[in-house]
């Protein structure tokens, strides 16, 4: 994957680079910077053309791998994901067949996949709850939802407003308090913030 994405991005940003060398350079590092949740940037990639962009923008979401300190949904969790699809897919054409996930060469048990399923779910409810609360400040879509991106996903740089050369510093209290969320969310795999919200989590204090 990151391979495939830094070629993509040396090729179609190629014209904003003096050379393929640095084009290559350039688009390594803020593949691996973003996919790993670093943050650093080298270039301002704001710049570069939407697909580049794009891909970056997607790599938000994959974070590193399963058992990293990085932040993102973790690969592991889209490849369970994926095949999950498949064999519901694979049900509907042959109902009688009996498939297993398998991971490793290993059957996945059915409370992983919950686990699974339910992380994802509550991912994209703090993500969409968090859009809807920032767009009152009534910024451009772009950077709400890269600056919704960049924070749950623990990311650091985003796009537009909040890209590699501005900051978050144009969001109210309000706004910085939802993205302060997102950020510790993001960063305890969502379950233990939520937890907070919970009645019974209070009751027993």
């Amino acid at each position: 994957m990151i391979f495939a994405a830094t070629v993509l991005i040396a090729v179609n940003a190629r014209g904003f680079f003096d050379s393929a060398f640095d084009a290559v350079k350039h688009s390594a590092f803020q593949v691996a910077t973003i996919i790993t949740t670093t943050g650093y940037s080298t270039v301002d990639f704001d710049l570069w053309p939407a697909f580049s962009k794009t891909i970056l923008c997607v790599l938000m979401f994959v974070g590193a791998c399963a058992g990293s300190t990085g932040g993102g949904m973790k690969i592991s969790r889209f490849i369970l994901m994926f095949k999950a699809l498949h064999k519901e897919l694979d049900y509907v054409i042959h109902p009688r067949n009996i498939r297993k996930v398998t991971m490793d060469g290993k059957s996945v048990d059915h409370t992983v996949m919950r686990s699974v399923n339910m992380y994802f779910v509550a991912y994209i409810a703090i993500f969409v709850i968090s859009l809807f609360c920032i767009s009152l400040d009534n910024l451009d879509m772009t950077t709400n939802f890269t600056a919704v991106s960049a924070a749950l996903n623990n990311i650091g740089p985003g796009l537009s407003l909040v890209g590699p050369t501005g900051n978050f510093g144009i969001f109210s209290p309000f706004a910085k308090l939802v993205l302060i969320f997102d950020m510790l969310a993001g960063r305890l795999e969502l379950f233990p913030m939520l937890i907070l919200f919970s009645r019974h989590t209070w009751k027993n204090w």
